[in-house]
């Protein structure tokens, strides 16, 4: 991913919306299948390619991408063993198991609003 210039309109925009939490908070959550590999880690620590099996229609650049930008967030921790082959896995860190609530409440929330939609 590429950085944003510090010198751009873009940067300035975003320096600004972060002073506010909440858009903060969405901004470490808001790729577009960290919420569905936070799910999947919530439940318990896995490796990249159960992540994978898990998700079948994220590409594997795609899911190398999101977990380091959660890994740069704090939100997942990535462990890597000393094995042959090496054994890589991937697990929600304390900040990111915070999240759980809030996971059961938009799950809750997006099941009301499905039965609302579809009515």
């Amino acid at each position: 991913m590429s950085k944003t210039k510090e010198t751009s309109t873009h940067f300035e925009n975003k320096m600004n919306l972060n002073e506010c939490d909440q858009i903060f908070a969405v901004g470490l959550i808001a790729g577009q299948w960290t919420l569905v590999i936070c799910c999947h880690l919530a439940e318990k620590k896995l490796r990249f390619g159960e992540l994978k099996k898990r998700i079948p229609s994220i590409t594997e650049r795609m899911l190398t991408l999101q977990l380091r930008k959660m890994e740069e967030g704090g939100l997942v921790k990535r462990t890597v063993y000393a094995e042959v082959p090496p054994r890589v896995e991937y697990e929600l860190t304390k900040s990111g198991q915070e999240l759980r609530p809030i996971l059961k409440q938009l799950e809750e929330w997006g099941k009301k609003h499905r039965k609302l939609k579809s009515a």
